[in-house]
């Protein structure tokens, strides 16, 4: 649907995929300069992936266990950005197979540099977990939230609380389908 998502689309995935009864209001409003496509991506990534993952860290912080939260946000250049920070994608960076699996589809090989940037970032923080139980960041805690973003440069944000913190606790509502 790249490039050929239109209006009522991302009005229709707010409304089934974002918090509450004012989802798509919320999203409009916390991001009023993101395009229709944009949001629609946002909205279903928060649902499905995003929030799910923020849930299980508060409940594992709750529970007296640790957390450890990251992102990958790099816009992956292959295939003209069209994949943009795509699921799986720290595969290839972690393991540094570029040039194979989705690493070429997804990476391409003139941008190779930041890959191999990437590729420290990532095999750093999972190794030095594998071995201590600690990648380099502190832990995920309901009051700080803080993420670990892997990006060039990386950096450690809070995790949005609003329009996206009841995406992923309830069934999607399904007043706005058609």
């Amino acid at each position: 649907m790249f490039g050929n998502v239109t209006e009522e689309q991302a009005a229709e995935a707010l409304c089934h995929f974002g918090p509450g009864q004012s989802g798509e209001r919320a999203y409009r409003e916390a991001f009023p300069d993101k395009s229709a496509e944009d949001l629609f991506e946002l909205v279903q990534t928060d649902w499905l992936f995003r929030m799910p993952v923020v849930h299980l860290a508060e409940a594992q912080a709750a529970g007296g266990g640790k957390a450890y939260l990251y992102e990958l946000a790099w816009q992956s250049p292959g295939r003209g950005g069209l994949l943009r920070a795509c699921h799986g994608l720290d595969g290839p960076l972690l393991f540094g197979t570029c040039d194979a699996h989705l690493g070429p589809v997804a990476i391409g090989p003139e941008h190779h540099t930041e890959a191999r940037e990437l590729t420290s970032q990532i095999r750093t923080a999972w190794t030095s977990f594998a071995a201590s139980g600690d990648p380099g960041w502190p832990t995920y805690d309901a009051g700080q939230r803080l993420t670990r973003i892997f990006d060039t440069p990386p950096s450690s944000p809070r995790t949005p609380r609003r329009p996206r913190a009841a995406c992923g606790r309830t069934t999607p509502s399904r007043r706005c389908l058609s």
